[in-house]
């Protein structure tokens, strides 16, 4: 080969590793294996594994790991952060979708975590590095150098001798409690931010709420004409149901911060010290600033992933009111001359390659999608929860891959529609009125003077006609003039009483 690269070693044999990539073997059979999302896994959940093997190096550092080489521990203490604070994220690159529980994810962190604390030490420190065990063991090969190494060269990428992925990194851990705590940890940060556009949303349909207070219009019940209304009472309760979804939002983060961290393969916490198991997660809660909490039976917080679907429930409850908005803001602003037209969507765009002038109500299309992607998410997710067997549930990357996604596009998604659609809504005054001169339903408002079925029949009188109802009752005499303004008086009849 012309470039530089070097040889890792596993339990399955040699593979060829790029001589400065910071992942190792793990990682590239990994690559291998997997090509099935063709995305690596969310930036998110890779930042909460910097934040999460941060805690487990701290808690190891207190008990005494690394306490003959300080500056060992501060590399691997930097690497940590440097990925928590999104610097590595670039260098996690398994595929999001993989066999094995996560574990690809895991070992792609710590061969990164790894190597990067190498780099960082390298520039301070003359190491000796040697050969290693075959589990770890690496060798660097050119078409120009020896493949032995100095005794006492500088500690390089793949110098596991000396900084291990696995006896430093993973020192104390499982995939089956660093993956899920980490998923649990993006999880609650999407939720916050998610939570903060959700209000933005529910702000926006309560400032249209004020503006449109007295614009009346015809109320719709099975797609027919209903009792008036006023546009500002159809938003107030668009604006109520996203405050409800907010609220349920937001109660989800107290499910999330309780984690499975120290319990290792199974829960049993086997071969992590007492003392680990009952500090780590207080590291992780100083780390991180959020209220963190073990779990009281590590066994069932590592088999289960009932939390991540109820989550995930909360997501698609939010996704079906948006479903529901979005449908009625199309059909509101439909036309518009040959459709309600009782609102006007702010024009983002030209509608069509072929049809000059035709704008289309994008905005409430592209969330439209987004509900139907996230409702699409939450059955991969029970899917991924049910299928849990025993002591692990196996697909906790199927379901952080969905439920990440899910988050992402719905917060992004119902900031636009706030900002790009709801506070530049306009109602059509001359549109609704017309309407509702138009309606059969004026007959309700006759009915407890004149009678149920002399209103019905009214009712359908005008519809054969094509007069209004207030024409006909005029003609018919059925009330004194002044009488039968007040009753048809639209803005009454959107009033109690």
């Amino acid at each position: 080969m012309n470039n530089a690269f070097r040889i890792e070693r596993d339990l399955l044999g040699e593979l060829p590793i790029p001589a400065e990539a910071l992942h190792g073997i793990h990682t590239a059979r990994a690559l291998e294996n997997f090509s099935l999302a063709g995305k690596s896994v969310h930036p998110e959940l890779a930042r909460a594994f910097g934040d999460v093997k941060l805690a487990c190096a701290r808690t190891n550092r207190t008990l005494g790991a690394w306490a003959d080489d300080r500056l060992k521990a501060d590399a691997i203490d930097r690497a940590c952060r440097e990925l928590a604070n999104g610097d590595l994220g670039g260098f996690i690159i398994v595929d999001a979708l993989q066999g094995g529980a996560g574990t690809s994810t895991n070992m792609n962190v710590n061969e990164v975590l790894a190597n990067r604390a190498l780099e960082i030490i390298s520039e301070i420190r003359n190491v000796e590095c040697g050969d290693t065990s075959p589990l770890s063991s690496t060798r660097h090969v050119a078409s120009n150098q020896s493949a032995d190494l100095s005794a006492h060269s500088k500690p390089h990428v793949g110098c596991y001798d000396y900084i291990s992925p696995l006896d430093d990194l993973n020192l104390h851990q499982s995939t089956n409690d660093t993956y899920p705590t980490a998923l649990r940890l993006a999880a609650i940060r999407l939720l916050q931010a998610l939570e903060k556009n959700v209000v933005a949303l529910q702000e926006s349909f309560q400032a249209v709420e004020k503006k449109f207070a007295h614009v009346v219009k015809v109320g719709r019940t099975q797609f027919q004409d209903a009792v008036l209304t006023t546009l500002g009472r159809e938003m107030s309760a668009y604006a109520e149901a996203i405050n409800r979804d907010r609220w349920r939002i937001y109660k989800c983060e107290e499910r999330l911060r309780v984690v499975n961290l120290g319990g290792t393969a199974i829960g049993t916490g086997l071969a992590a010290p007492r003392q680990y198991i009952f500090q780590v997660v207080d590291q992780l809660r100083e780390i991180t600033g959020i209220g963190f909490a073990r779990a009281e039976n590590l066994v069932d917080a590592t088999q289960n992933a009932d939390v991540f679907v109820e989550v995930s429930g909360i997501l698609k409850a939010h996704a079906v009111s948006l479903l529901k908005i979005c449908g009625d803001l199309r059909l509101l602003s439909s036309g518009p001359e040959a459709g309600f037209g009782e609102i006007r969507l702010p024009a983002r765009q030209a509608g069509s390659s072929i049809m000059p002038g035709k704008v289309n109500p994008v905005m409430p299309e592209m969330l439209t999608m987004v509900a139907a992607q996230v409702i699409g998410a939450d059955a991969a997710i029970t899917a991924g929860g049910m299928q849990g067997h025993f002591e692990l549930n196996t697909f906790k990357p199927l379901i952080a891959y969905n439920l990440l996604f899910a988050m992402q596009i719905l917060s992004s998604g119902c900031r636009a529609f706030a900002d790009r659609c709801v506070k530049d809504l306009k109602a059509n005054r001359e549109r609704c009125e017309e309407l509702i001169e138009k309606s059969l339903m004026m007959c309700t408002a006759l009915a407890p003077k004149i009678g149920y079925d002399a209103s019905a029949k009214l009712a359908q009188e005008a519809y054969k006609t094509g007069k209004t109802v207030r024409e006909l009752a005029r003609e018919k005499k059925l009330l004194p003039e002044t009488e039968l303004n007040e009753l048809l008086d639209a803005r009454k009849m959107t009033e109690p009483g």
